[in-house]
């Protein structure tokens, strides 16, 4: 089969690579149909995601059709797991799904609590093991999440983006009334905004493009901010009373977004961090202690594909308006080229595999 393999940094190619084969850990084999570019697959191809080992088979957002599934021994049980059983799970040859990249033991004290997402032992499909931009793919059952109505097979990548959204949420607690300011006008940002608007909260936006700006006004965003304004912290304490902004979601991602974050968190207020950068921040902790701040880091997914997937049917969510450019596998470096070069006028740019 084909797929798609960095090799090293700046080093990609279209590999040809052995069939993947059923076996008792991965028993669903999907024939992939899309795939969606996420920032961390073009920083694993530019040498700075301090995750990835190389080489390394990308795309950790993806989907497809079914192609075979292999029953499991009634022996084997799958504690903390989503699904149990080849075809409890109701995944059957020819099923439209979506493949949770997320891999977990099911035994160390994250997993036991709930938290499979930060698992101790945790492993992301095209992060630390084989992604899903190839042709075809054996994946466990329990990380296969089905499409139960007509659904654009292109789209099921962002699933995996909308789950990310949807952690977000929970993490923050959002509710009616909140107000909340989201730092990054990028593909997970603007999610987040819907996800937010969805609960009823108000949200401001901010970025450095203003094309982005705009995406985040026309998706419905009560206000939006460019975040070299020089009067920014003044707007944005006036639209909020003076009193700084309850939530704050950090999506940008830099040391400096997150020092910001803080700052800019009212009393008694929630900041959400997403960045995996290992440089350190400079955060006084008295700004954390003296308006009992909550920071709370928000990782991936846990479990939450199935309800992204009842929202994704419903029409709740619209991922079609976060898609502005397809490519096919096969030129997924001009795809790269595109993202990098022109981030005012990309968003989630998707790979077909067809």
């Amino acid at each position: 089969m084909k797929a798609v393999q960095v090799i090293r940094p700046f080093q990609m190619r279209i590999a040809d690579l052995p069939d993947p084969e059923l076996t008792e850990s991965r028993n669903v084999l999907i024939k992939i149909t899309s795939g969606g570019i996420c920032g961390s697959d073009i920083q694993i191809w530019n040498g700075t995601n301090s995750l990835a080992s190389y080489p390394r088979v990308i795309g950790h957002e993806f989907g497809g059709m079914v192609v075979d599934v292999r029953p499991r021994r009634n022996s084997e049980t799958d504690t903390g797991k989503q699904n149990t059983g080849a075809h409890g799970s109701g995944i059957h040859p020819g099923d439209l799904v979506s493949v949770d990249p997320v891999l977990s033991c099911g035994r160390c004290f994250a997993c036991r609590t709930g938290h499979p997402n930060v698992c101790a032992s945790l492993q992301v499909m095209g992060v630390h093991c084989q992604g899903g931009f190839s042709e075809y793919m054996a994946v466990p059952e329990e990380n296969v999440h089905k499409f139960h109505t007509s659904f654009p097979p292109e789209l099921v990548s962002l699933t995996e983006p909308y789950s990310i959204r949807t952690q977000v949420s929970e993490r923050a607690g959002l509710s009616s009334g909140d107000q909340v300011l989201v730092m990054g006008c990028g593909p997970i940002g603007l999610t987040v905004l819907q996800a937010a608007k969805a609960k009823g909260a108000s949200v401001i936006m901010s970025d450095l493009i203003p094309q982005r700006l705009d995406h985040a006004r026309q998706l419905g965003a009560d206000a939006v901010l460019h975040a070299q304004d020089p009067d920014f912290q003044q707007k944005l304490f006036q639209y909020t009373g003076q009193e700084g902004i309850p939530v704050v979601v950090d999506t940008a991602c830099t040391p400096a977004t997150l020092e910001e974050s803080v700052r800019l968190a009212s009393p008694a207020g929630k900041v959400i961090c997403l960045g995996l950068k290992n440089q350190p921040s400079a955060i006084s902790m008295a700004d954390i202690t003296k308006k009992e701040l909550s920071i709370l880091g928000s990782r991936l997914n846990n479990r939450r594909f199935e309800q992204v997937i009842r929202h994704l049917e419903d029409g709740s969510f619209t991922p079609q308006k976060l898609v502005t450019h397809r490519f096919h596998y096969t030129e997924i470096q001009d795809a790269f080229q595109l993202i990098i070069e022109h981030p005012e006028s990309t968003l989630k740019v998707i790979l077909s595999f067809s």
